[in-house]
């Protein structure tokens, strides 16, 4: 299979990246066995594995070799590419598809190259670190193009500045959003600015098992815990793993809190509103419509104005029987809400199977003041 149709799969793929060190980092895996990572990264659910083949990464045509004979997905040789038998060279190696540079590369370098990775059968994975560049490889017909949030002068990483720039990419090209990926709500906010995929390589090399973080990362759905009113709640959540940090900015909610409270860089935070949007920053806002002084039954997830997913709720005050069925017959992205604590989270994920899932009330002791231990206790059956 191609590099770039299996990035253009529904849902959000992961490329994880082989690599023994970094520029930035110095050693990350130093006894890294490309094969038994390959191996490991396909069966965790890795859409494509990245190989480094360049020896400033300690890495080499052998490891690209080494990974095709243990996998069978599509490999990305990543180097800095800039003559044609390089690419002869990793193609004879099992490499499906190479990077090329934008920052190191002309156009005319760029398009010679890119003219002999497809008459090699290769993708090349045009790669920007900022809207000139994006402007450049759009306009030279790349796809799939990635979008990388370091800085190669400096390896600071950017995540406003590359959203912003998955967010104006075309969307008939397939997009790569490239390092700086950490947690699930981060690889998230990749997706909902319309990122097909996620390339992650320090992150899965510093883990004690790479594969297992890999596959937590790209596991569904997303853990948000709502109507938080206090620091310490946000905290528990976050340390137990939760990803959407919910804020209710209602005015007649018994849960509403002050503003948006401090989040970490590894979960999102979420602006609810009934009736009309307010102004305090969030990365999402969840809207939902007013009827008779109180919330409707459903809502809207939107990323600035762009709507992303369907929040799927209970009536208000009531209970349904066919709420389960409901959300399970949506398409699209789901947000299932409405009553779920732990002792019903994982019969409702496998009915529904959504893109998030969302607790509030039964996770408190009175409202706006959350059970630490009903909170870890819903997360982890949520992430089991």
């Amino acid at each position: 299979m191609r590099l770039r149709d299996a990035l253009a799969r529904s849902g959000l793929a992961a490329i994880a990246e082989i690599k023994r060190k970094s520029p930035s980092a110095g050693d990350l895996r130093p006894d890294a066995d490309p094969a038994e990572l390959a191996r490991a990264f396909e069966r965790a659910g890795a859409a494509a594995v990245s190989v480094l083949v360049d020896d400033r990464f300690a890495g080499s045509v052998a490891d690209l070799a080494a990974a095709r004979s243990a996998s069978e997905v599509p490999l990305l040789a990543k180097g800095f590419f800039s003559a044609e038998d390089q690419l002869a060279e990793v193609r004879r190696a099992g490499a499906d598809a190479v990077l090329l540079l934008l920052r190191d590369l002309e156009d005319d370098a760029v398009l010679t190259l890119m003219r002999r990775a497809n008459e090699l059968g290769l993708d090349a994975l045009v790669e920007a670190h900022d809207a000139d560049e994006l402007a450049r490889a759009v306009r030279l017909g790349a796809d799939p193009i990635g979008l990388n949030a370091r800085d190669l002068d400096t390896f600071r990483i950017d995540r406003h500045t590359q959203l912003e720039l998955v967010e104006t990419a075309p969307r008939d090209r397939v997009v790569v959003a490239e390092s700086g990926i950490e947690s699930r709500a981060q690889a998230a906010a990749a997706e909902l600015a319309g990122a097909d995929a996620v390339l992650v390589g320090s992150t899965l090399m510093r883990a004690r098992d790479p594969a297992a973080a890999l596959a937590d990362l790209v596991s569904r759905p997303l853990v948000k815990v709502c109507g938080l009113t206090r620091q310490e709640d946000v905290d528990v959540a976050a340390e137990v793993g939760a990803d959407l940090a919910g804020f209710i900015l209602a005015a007649e909610s018994p849960r509403r809190a002050a503003g948006i409270l401090d989040v970490p860089a590894t979960m999102l935070s979420v602006a609810v509103y009934v009736g009309e949007r307010g102004e305090e920053p969030s990365d999402l806002v969840q809207l939902y419509a007013r009827e008779d002084g109180h919330r409707g039954r459903d809502a809207v997830l939107l990323r600035g104005d762009e709507p992303v997913a369907t929040v799927l709720d209970l009536p208000w005050q009531a209970d349904d029987p066919a709420h389960f069925s409901r959300a399970a017959a949506a398409e699209g992205r789901v947000m299932l809400a409405g009553g779920l604590d732990a002792a019903n989270v994982g019969a409702a994920i496998a009915s529904v199977r959504p893109w998030a899932v969302d607790a509030s009330s039964r996770l408190e002791r009175a409202p706006g003041i959350k059970d630490p231990e009903r909170v870890r206790a819903y997360v982890e059956a949520a992430r089991r």
